[in-house]
């Protein structure tokens, strides 16, 4: 009786404290989306108001297409998101097998000391990075942010993959070594399928800062060539004077790659959150 009294309270307890964090997790995304089609007078005058017919301008994305190199440094984050994320998938994905499968001397030591890189900002090695990269003469390419963010990635996607393969039955590995499958097939052909939703968990979690991110592409990457989208959204904010409009829509623009990746893997990243949760 106790728990069917307390199940409802608790479940709209529950979906209360969710709908908020939702609301306020949402609440800049929508600020930043209706006053990109607002003028200039209208975002300051009323902020909070939908764009009305009025207030409505697209004056904002005309700016961001017309001025500076829009295409190019969308073209450049796409470039370093994805090719990042490949990396970190794959090399993620060979080094949380190895540790998941195999029993060596320092095992142990080896996943600890990969997930101190969780816990240690790689920002912490700025100047240590930004030497390097002058040393071998990448500075102003996108491979150097290719590495760095490659680095930065590894060692959540070995921590979170490495639990999911020691899940995988070993007598599955087991029946593809005595068909005589190599260790590389064994993990592409009958792991990797089996821990599709803790990919997708690690490549939303791995992309987002990368996308997001302004401090390496500033530092490693300022040229007008390989500028990210993150960084040319700032030719838009001077000293003295912002084009608002300009900056909202250029920050509309790059949240969709964001939205779009969630929405084709929300439901392989829900259960790659929920797993092991319920047996």
């Amino acid at each position: 009786m106790s728990k069917a009294t307390h199940s409802p309270a608790r479940s709209i307890a529950a979906h209360t404290v969710l709908i908020a964090y939702t609301v306020i997790a949402l609440f800049p995304v929508i600020l930043i989306l209706i006053n990109s089609f607002k003028s200039r007078d209208a975002i300051f005058r009323s902020p909070l108001t939908p764009p009305g017919p009025a207030t409505f301008d697209a004056i904002g994305y005309k700016t961001v297409l017309a001025q500076g190199d829009f295409f190019l440094y969308f073209q450049n984050s796409m470039i370093v998101t994805v090719v990042s994320l490949f990396f970190v998938l794959l090399l993620g994905g060979m080094a949380a097998f190895a540790l998941a499968e195999y029993r060596f001397r320092g095992n142990t030591l080896m996943g600890l000391y990969l997930a101190l890189g969780i816990m240690i900002p790689i920002r912490l090695g700025t100047v240590a990075i930004l030497q390097l990269m002058v040393a071998t003469g990448l500075v102003n390419t996108l491979t150097a942010l290719i590495l760095v963010y490659t680095a930065q990635g590894l060692p959540l996607a070995v921590f979170i993959l490495s639990e999911f393969m020691k899940q995988v039955s070993d007598d599955l590995k087991n029946a593809g070594r005595i068909d005589g499958l190599s260790e590389y097939r064994i993990f592409f052909r009958l792991v990797l399928p089996l821990v599709r939703p803790a990919m997708a968990t690690v490549a939303v979690f791995t992309m987002i800062p990368i996308w997001n991110d302004l401090w390496f592409p500033l530092i490693l990457a300022p040229g007008e060539k390989t500028k990210t989208i993150t960084l040319g959204t700032q030719v838009f904010i001077g000293q003295f004077v912002t084009n608002w409009n300009a900056v909202l829509a250029a920050l509309s623009l790059a949240i969709l790659p964001v939205l779009v990746l969630y929405v084709i893997f929300s439901r392989q990243l829900i259960r790659g959150i929920t797993s092991g949760a319920v047996k």
